[in-house]
């Protein structure tokens, strides 16, 4: 009768599984090969100690193990576990052969320096491998740490990623064959992987030139074909840079999508750069790099600029003179450039508001980031600094051009009152786009409710939102959450972190499901890191700027996700959902409609309907001719006077649209302007459905 191979595998696995897991007067158990492999992986934990002694008992069993894998041709256990295996065994030229035999030059290279480990370091590497829990392996952050400082493995990982570059020239060269999707063989591409991941978590300095090389080569054939030397290394570099972002990386995966005649490889890159480019703004150092993105460029007889004052901008000149549009002669001549450069001003856009998000995110680090870096970079000259110009005393102005001295970004929970009302009017008077919202931004302090529970806010619970647009947020602002749903095995109830203060504190906003397509908020909670362990904060005990900049994202959720933002929802759903609009559309205002309601207060007065405006506690009173309106400042719903009746407006356009805004983060400061300007010449109004509502 013929055994398979894994009925083979149980005998010889069992003993060693028992020995190594200490189970031998336990009943019988037979493991399968993943939790032999397991055992294999976590033996060196602490839990098993190889002693000479130890390892004698495991030899017998072991060698058993490894003669019967060497015999099979299928791979019955992982590739890292067979490596400790043959270790306990004594095997390693046997077992070295085989794989050597199997797996491309670069990932022999791997195995030649994880053979020359000592046992433990072996089966520590294959947990760790194992816990990735991904195809190819992701290990995270400490593992990548803790592989550098191993024996030879960090100069391994460069010497790998030089013979890949050798490798990909030869392949343009014509000195090595091309064909499609072959340029790296059996286990070289996760090898490589693993090697581009630790560089850039480590932000090594030699490898942007091998990057820039390797990425060019592999994202386009030697020939007219629309293949590629190696689409599965141009991914799993992109799925690295997704975990490890730098900006050179960025670069070289953008210029991949340029320069790629694959259909499919641009699509699948553009959906990875909406994970890549935000998570760089979370490394902050490696942000500053970002460059200003400001070009100068002749093109035949006229010049081509990109600028990055108060929004990117790619404007064409004849002389001295600024043209309106690309001129004909250039586009006829060079239309490839004219490409390259609207694709550049593109990517400079998003480099600036990845740069934003790095400089917000700077605020709850104590020491600040060294902003010194971005000194003569356009954004900084848009920005508040502060300057300690003596011992515990700052002083701040506007750009960063100053003496060495320690200096950070202004906040206006360090200002007083009156200095916060300065510096809006100083942004308002000369028209200042600033990269974030700095001079108008909120405070959030801490509240008598939440110093009574202690440990959790409910500020912001108990909102219905849109769940969909709750998670593109969770996303753009650097919140991390899983995906929530009905399905089997899905989850109902999930955590959304984000990690501030330099990885030295944590936020969480609780949130469920509520009904399909919408999520109910509840509680907001503060972790910090101590001894590498997360442990739960007290919210008195936390710093005041990462707890004011976590909530103000919360509120931010809330507001742009909310249903009570949704007009429509004054006749639809059901009845507690109704309930719920009706109380939150016109609730008391949150710190960002308050903010909002400081800016109306400035903004109004210069313009033409401000006669026919007054602000309230809530509202922004509009008197128009057929009736009086009241605009809630914050959810942009609107009352109609005298009987408080509910006017629908879904969307509005007036002609403010010339007036200088100080910000408009959520399109709300914008959009209650519209509505003014409409309802303030309400019977010029000729929407019907408008019309009806107001005559009714």
């Amino acid at each position: 009768m013929n055994v398979s191979p894994l009925a083979q595998l149980s005998r010889p696995a069992k003993r060693l599984f028992d020995l190594l897991e200490g189970s031998a007067e336990e009943p019988m158990r037979w493991p399968d090969a993943s939790q032999l492999g397991a055992a294999l992986g976590t033996s060196a934990s602490g839990r098993y100690t190889f002693t000479e002694e130890n390892r004698r008992r495991l030899i017998e069993p072991a060698r058993e193990l490894v003669e019967l894998l060497l015999r099979e041709r299928y791979r019955l256990l992982g590739l890292y576990s067979e490596v400790v295996a043959a270790g306990l065994a004594d095997m390693d030229a046997e077992v070295w052969a085989r794989l050597a035999g199997e797996r491309g030059p670069i990932a022999v290279a791997e195995l030649r320096v994880l053979f020359g480990w000592e046992l433990e370091l072996r089966a520590l590497f294959a947990e760790a491998m194992r816990m990735a829990s991904s195809s190819p392996p992701r290990p995270p952050a400490a593992v990548l740490d803790w592989l550098a400082a191993q024996p030879g493995y960090l100069d391994f990982a460069r010497t790998a990623l030089e013979t890949a570059v050798a490798r990909v020239t030869a392949i343009h060269a014509g000195e090595i064959p091309y064909r499609a999707e072959k340029a790296f063989e059996n286990g070289e591409t996760e090898t490589l992987g693993r090697a581009v991941r630790m560089a850039l978590h480590r932000d090594e300095p030699w490898l942007p030139d091998l990057l820039h090389s390797l990425v060019r080569g592999i994202a386009v054939a030697p020939t007219p074909a629309k293949t590629l030397p190696s689409q599965a290394l141009l991914f799993e570099i992109a799925r690295a840079a997704e975990d490890y972002p730098t900006p050179e990386v960025i670069i070289a995966l953008r210029t991949a999508r340029r320069i790629t005649r694959h259909a499919g490889v641009p699509k699948e890159l553009d959906r990875k750069f909406k994970r890549i480019e935000p998570a760089l703004a979370n490394r902050l150092e490696v942000a500053f790099r970002l460059p200003d993105g400001q070009v100068r460029q002749v093109v035949g007889d006229h010049t081509a600029v990109i600028t990055t004052d108060g929004g990117v901008e790619l404007s064409w000149w004849h002389g001295d003179k600024k043209l309106k549009s690309v001129p004909a002669a250039v586009k006829r001549d060079h239309p490839e450039e004219v490409k390259r450069l609207r694709e550049l001003a593109k990517q400079t856009a998003q480099q600036q508001a990845t740069l934003a998000r790095a400089l917000e995110a700077g605020y709850t680090n104590e020491p600040p980031p060294p902003y010194r870096q971005l000194e003569g970079h356009a954004i900084t000259d848009r920005l508040i600094w502060e300057f300690e110009v003596a011992p515990g005393v700052w002083r701040a102005q506007l750009g960063l051009s100053v003496p060495d001295v320690p200096v950070r970004l202004w906040h206006p929970a360090r200002a007083s009152v009156e200095e916060v009302r300065a510096w809006r009017e100083v942004v308002e008077s000369k028209e200042l786009r600033q990269p974030y919202k700095q001079a108008f931004r909120e405070v959030y302090l801490l509240t008598p409710a939440e110093e009574t529970t202690g440990t959790y806010s409910n500020r912001f619970a108990g909102h219905v939102v849109d769940y969909r647009k709750l998670r593109a947020l969770f996303k753009d602002r650097g919140w991390k959450s899983h995906y929530l749903g009905f399905w089997d095995g899905g989850h109902n109830d999930g955590a959304a972190q984000r990690v501030l203060a330099g990885g030295q504190w944590r936020a969480t906003l609780s949130h469920g499901l509520y009904e399909e397509g919408y999520a109910l908020t509840d509680q907001v909670h503060f972790h910090r890191l101590a001894g590498g362990v997360w442990h739960q904060a007290p919210l008195r005990e936390v710093p005041a700027l990462v707890f004011s900049e976590a909530m103000r994202d919360v509120d931010l959720f809330v507001a742009v996700t909310s249903i009570t933002t949704d007009p429509h929802w004054s006749d639809q759903g059901p009845d507690q959902m109704q309930d719920y609009w009706r109380t939150g559309s016109f609730a008391a205002l949150t710190s960002s409609a308050e903010v909002r309601r400081d800016a109306l207060s400035r903004l109004i007065g210069r313009t033409a309907i401000a006669d026919r405006c007054t602000l309230t506690d809530r509202f922004l009173v509009v008197r128009g001719d057929l009736r009086t309106y009241k605009i809630h400042l914050g959810s942009a719903n609107i009352l109609m006077e005298p009987n408080d009746a509910y006017l629908c407006i879904v969307a509005a356009h007036g002609p403010h649209t010339g007036l200088f805004l100080p910000f408009e983060e959520d399109g709300r400061l914008s959009l209650i302007l519209s509505k003014a300007f409409l309802l303030a010449n309400d019977t010029a109004i000729t929407d019907t459905s408008i019309v009806r509502q107001i005559r009714a």
